[in-house]
C-alpha cells in the first residue's frame, strides 16, 4: 500500500480528456498557479482535432479567420508550455473513488492511479463510432474507397468523390474538396434542408450554381459496386430516379456515435448521453469536486462548440481555485497587463 501511494500521480486538477478544451483548461488553471495532469485514451494530445480531422479548417475560433484543427492543437500546446502540464496518454480513466480527505483517486485501464482534489471531465463526446448507412456490402469497401472520416485530405486530391450528409462536416469537406483539392465532388443529401451553418450552405449552393460542385438533394446512396476497390455508387432520388456514378471514393459523413464509456458509471447525472452540469454557477456535476466542460456536458441552451468549452473551462478553474483554497482570495488579473510569466 505504501508503494502504491508513492507511485500515485498527484496534482491540483485532474483533467479527463486532452482535446482542445482540456488543453485550454491547463492555461486557465496555470494563471491561478494550479497544477494540471491530463488523461487521454489517445496516444497524443489533441482529441478529435488531432486524431480524426487534423487538416479540417475551423472558422469560429476568436482571432483566427481560419485555422486547421491540428494547428489549433499545436498552438494550444505552445500556449500551455509555461505551466508544465503532465500527461497519461494511451490510457482510459475507468474508476473514481473519494478519499476521507476530500480527494479523488482515478484509476486507468492500465492501473495507473491519480489523486487530485478536483476532477474536470473534458472528454468531448466520449468514444466514437461512425454512423453507417444500411447498405449490405458496405464493409467490403471500407478503406477500399469508403472512409467515414477525413484525416489527410490530400489523399483525395484530383479524385472523383461522392460525399453524403447534411451537417457541417459534410458541407465543409465538400467545399474544401472542390476549392482546394480540385476534386470532382458531388454532395448527396436526403433532404432539401441542411443541419449546417447558413453561410456554408449558401456557399455550397453558389458553387453548385457556378458548376464547381454538384448537389443531389432528396437523394441517397443505396448500392455499391466494385472489385478490390469501390468503383460505382448507385444514387436514388425520392422521385424514384436512379443514377450510377463512377467514383474513386465515397465518404458517408453522417457523424459519429458517441459513448461515455466507464465515466457513465461514476454516479454522475446523465441526460441523453451527456453529463448534466449547473451552468448557472461553474459547470459542476452532482458530485462536488467533479466538473464537466466542453461537449461532454449538457445544460439548458448548451452549444457544442470549442469556443464555448473554452469559456466553461475558465469559469470552472475559478471555482476549482476556491474549492482548493477556501481561505484565499483570488484577484482576477489580466494577461494583457501582467503577461503569462507574472502568474
Amino acid at each position: 500500500m505504501h508503494s502504491e501511494i508513492e507511485n500515485m500521480i498527484t496534482t491540483d486538477i485532474l483533467i479527463i480528456g486532452a482535446g482542445p478544451v482540456g488543453l485550454f483548461t491547463v492555461f486557465e488553471a496555470g494563471l491561478l498557479k494550479l497544477r494540471c495532469h491530463l488523461i487521454d485514451s489517445l496516444p497524443e494530445p489533441g482529441g478529435q482535432c488531432a486524431e480524426i480531422y487534423p487538416k479540417k479548417p475551423i472558422y469560429d475560433i476568436p482571432g483566427f479567420p481560419e485555422v486547421l484543427a491540428g494547428d489549433l492543437v499545436s498552438n494550444l500546446m505552445k500556449q500551455i508550455e509555461p505551466f508544465n502540464p503532465t500527461f497519461t496518454l494511451g490510457e482510459s480513466a475507468v474508476t473514481v473513488e473519494e478519499t476521507e480527505d476530500d480527494q479523488f483517486i482515478v484509476t486507468t485501464d492500465k492501473g495507473t492511479k491519480h489523486k487530485a482534489p478536483i476532477v474536470a471531465i473534458a472528454g468531448g463526446l466520449g468514444v466514437f463510432t461512425p454512423r453507417k448507412p444500411p447498405i449490405a456490402n458496405i464493409t467490403d469497401f471500407e478503406d477500399k474507397g469508403i472512409k467515414y472520416i477525413v484525416k489527410d485530405p490530400e489523399e483525395w486530391r484530383d479524385k472523383k468523390v461522392v460525399i453524403s450528409g447534411g451537417g457541417d462536416t459534410a458541407l465543409d469537406w465538400t467545399i474544401y474538396f472542390a476549392e482546394t483539392l480540385n476534386c470532382d465532388v458531388t454532395l448527396v443529401h436526403r433532404s432539401q434542408s441542411f443541419r449546417a451553418h447558413n453561410d456554408s450552405v449558401q456557399k455550397a449552393m453558389d458553387m453548385a450554381e457556378a458548376g464547381k460542385l454538384k448537389l443531389m438533394l432528396d437523394s441517397e446512396v443505396v448500392a455499391l459496386k466494385g472489385g478490390d476497390h469501390l468503383e460505382t455508387v448507385t444514387i436514388k432520388s425520392k422521385s424514384g430516379d436512379i443514377i450510377e456514378e463512377a467514383v474513386d471514393s465515397w465518404l458517408p459523413l453522417f457523424g459519429l456515435t458517441p459513448k461515455l464509456g466507464p465515466i457513465a458509471e461514476w454516479g454522475l447525472e446523465i441526460e441523453k448521453g451527456a453529463i448534466k452540469v449547473d451552468n448557472a454557477t461553474d459547470y459542476r456535476t452532482n458530485r462536488p469536486g467533479i466538473y464537466a466542460i466542453g461537449d461532454v456536458n449538457t445544460y439548458p441552451g448548451k452549444l457544442k462548440l470549442i469556443l464555448c468549452g473554452f469559456h466553461e473551462a475558465t469559469i470552472m478553474c475559478q471555482s476549482a481555485f476556491a474549492k482548493i483554497y477556501p481561505d484565499k482570495k483570488n484577484v482576477l488579473k489580466y494577461t494583457t497587463v501582467n503577461g503569462v510569466n507574472a502568474f
